[in-house]
C-alpha cells in the first residue's frame, strides 16, 4: 500500500456566527442526563462530508449557494437550539449543564482549498495533516479563576470550497450535546429545510412526531447513575485526565477499507464451521456488524503485535456504542435531542485473538456483549466510565466510533450523495470509524488512522485474510 501526500493551501474567506432567528427560542438551561455525562470525557467528533461539485467556482458558491445555506442553518437551529448554545462547567461540585441564550450561535467558516479534491476524498492512505485544514476549531480554553464557570461552544462548521471540483463540509461537535442519531437528524433537517426553501409547507423532518424533543425528564434514572458518573468525572477532571485524547503521532496516515456482504458471509461461514470445536452447541450471534468488527479486531491486534507490541496474557478490549432508544424499558422518541446510547466492552486474551481461532473468540465476545445489552441495556451501566477508561491511551485496545446504521451517505444538500465521509478525530483518539458503504450495498466502511508501517501491515493482513478464508 503506497502513501501519497498533497500540498495543502487553505484560505479562509469568511468567518461568521449563525444564530436561530431572533426571538424564536427563549433562554434555556438544559440539564445533563446520565447518558450525556460520560461524553464529557471525549474529545469532539470531527466528521467530514465530501461532495462532488464540478460546475461551480468559488464566486458562484458564495453568491448563489451560501446565502441559502446560512438561512437554512439558522432555521434549523431554531429546532436544534441546544447546538447553538454552550456547555457550562461550573466549579465543583456543581453539575455541568447546557445553556442557550438569545444571541448564542454556531461558528461558520468559509474557506477555499487548492488541494486535490479527488485525492482527499479517496480511500487510499492520506497523511492526517491534510485533513486538519478542513476541520473547524472549538474553543478549548478554561477560566483562569477557579470560581468561574467555563462556557464551551458545542458546534462549529467549516465549508471548504475546491473550485470546479467539490465541497467539504466539516464539523466539530462536542458529543455531550448529541449522539450520532441526534446529529444525523440535525444534518438531515438542515438539508431538508434547504431543499424546501421557498415552499410554504414545512419539511417532513419537522412534521408531527418528527419535531425535535428536548425534554430531558423522559430519561429515567432509578439506579442513580447520574451521581455515580458525576463523581467519576470530577475525579478524572481533577487528575487533568481526558481519557479520550490519545497521543498524536507523526507520519500517521488514514485509509478506508470496505467489507461487503460477500466478505461478511465468508467470515461468518468460516466461524460457523469451526466454532463447534471450541464452544460446542453454543449459538453465536453473527450479525454483519459482529463479523466485520471481529475481523478488524483480529487484524488490528496482529499488526500491533508485529510492530513492537508485547502484551502477553493481558486482556484485550473492544469498545463500542449501542443504540439505547430501542433497548430501554421506557419510551424515548427518535427525535429526542441528546445522548441515548450505551457503552459495550468485550474482552479476549491476546493469545486467543492472534491464534488460529482468533476470529471465533472475537466474534463470540462481541456478540455476547450485544446480547447482554439487548437483555438489559443498563445492567452494568455504573461501570461505563471505569470500563472505558482503560481503553484510552493504550494501543492494544480497540474503540469504535460511528455506526453503519446512521446513513451518513444519505445526507444530500442538493448536490447529490457525499462522495466520501470521514471522521477526522480518529487520528488523535486512535479509534476505528464505521459507517455504511457508499457503493457496496449493505457493506461497511472501516476507517483507520495508523503510522505508515502499521497501515501497510493492516492492509496486507486485511486483504490476505479475506482471500484465505
Amino acid at each position: 500500500m503506497t502513501q501519497m501526500t498533497s500540498s495543502h493551501t487553505v484560505k479562509v474567506l469568511q468567518c461568521c456566527q449563525i444564530s436561530p432567528p431572533q426571538g424564536s427560542v427563549p433562554s434555556t438551561t438544559i440539564p445533563l442526563t446520565f447518558f450525556d455525562i460520560p461524553w464529557l470525557l471525549f474529545t469532539p467528533n470531527q466528521p467530514l462530508f465530501f461532495y462532488d461539485f464540478p460546475h461551480f467556482s468559488t464566486h458562484d458558491f458564495i453568491h448563489n449557494i451560501l446565502p441559502n445555506l446560512k438561512h437554512s442553518l439558522s432555521s434549523t437551529l431554531q429546532y436544534f437550539f441546544p447546538l447553538a448554545g454552550n456547555l457550562v462547567i461550573p466549579p465543583q461540585p456543581s453539575k455541568p449543564h447546557l445553556s442557550y441564550a438569545e444571541g448564542d450561535s454556531v461558528s461558520l467558516i468559509i474557506a477555499e482549498s487548492s488541494c486535490d479534491f479527488a485525492f482527499l476524498s479517496s480511500y487510499q492512505p492520506i497523511n492526517v495533516q491534510d485533513f486538519y485544514h478542513l476541520v473547524p476549531q472549538l474553543t478549548l480554553s478554561m477560566p483562569v479563576e477557579t470560581t468561574a464557570s467555563a462556557r464551551l461552544p458545542l458546534l462549529a462548521v467549516q465549508i471548504t470550497i475546491f473550485p470546479r471540483f467539490g465541497v467539504c463540509m466539516g464539523f466539530a461537535l462536542r458529543q455531550v450535546a448529541a449522539d450520532g442519531r441526534t446529529f444525523d437528524n440535525f444534518l438531515k433537517t438542515w438539508a431538508s429545510i434547504l431543499g424546501e426553501a421557498g415552499n410554504k409547507c414545512p419539511p417532513l423532518a419537522l412534521v408531527d412526531n418528527f419535531l425535535p424533543c428536548n425534554e430531558r425528564s423522559l430519561i429515567h434514572d432509578p439506579s442513580g447513575l447520574e451521581l455515580i458518573f458525576l463523581k467519576q468525572w470530577w475525579h478524572l477532571k481533577g487528575l487533568q485526565k481526558d481519557v479520550a485524547n490519545g497521543s498524536n503521532f507523526d507520519e500517521i496516515v488514514r485509509a478506508t477499507f470496505v467489507v461487503g456482504p460477500i466478505e461478511m458471509e465468508k467470515i461468518k461461514g468460516w466461524i460457523m464451521t469451526r466454532s463447534m470445536n471450541i464452544f460446542g452447541s453454543t449459538r453465536l450471534y453473527l450479525s454483519p456488524y459482529v463479523v466485520t468488527c471481529a475481523f478488524v479486531w483480529v487484524c488490528w491486534t496482529k499488526i500491533h503485535l508485529i510492530h513492537g507490541g508485547d502484551f502477553p496474557e493481558k486482556p484485550h478490549y473492544f469498545g463500542f456504542i449501542a443504540g439505547g432508544i430501542t433497548r430501554l424499558g421506557f419510551s424515548v422518541p427518535k427525535s429526542y435531542i441528546g445522548n441515548c446510547v450505551a457503552f459495550g466492552r468485550s474482552m479476549v486474551k491476546r493469545d486467543q485473538l492472534v491464534g488460529e481461532n482468533g476470529l471465533i473468540y472475537a466474534a463470540k465476545a462481541i456478540g455476547d456483549t450485544i446480547k447482554e445489552l439487548d437483555r438489559e441495556v443498563l445492567g452494568e451501566a455504573d461501570k461505563w466510565i471505569s470500563d472505558w477508561e482503560v481503553l484510552f491511551g493504550s494501543e492494544p485496545h480497540v474503540m469504535i466510533t460511528g455506526s453503519p446504521k446512521v446513513g451518513s451517505y444519505e445526507l444530500d444538500f442538493g448536490w447529490g450523495r457525499p462522495t466520501k465521509v470521514e471522521e477526522a478525530s480518529i487520528s488523535k483518539t486512535r479509534a476505528i470509524s464505521l459507517c455504511e458503504s457508499r457503493d457496496v450495498f449493505h457493506g461497511i466502511e472501516v476507517g483507520l488512522a495508523l503510522p505508515k508501517a502499521k497501515m501497510d501491515a493492516f492492509d496486507s493482513l486485511f486483504r490476505e485474510g479475506l482471500k484465505t478464508l
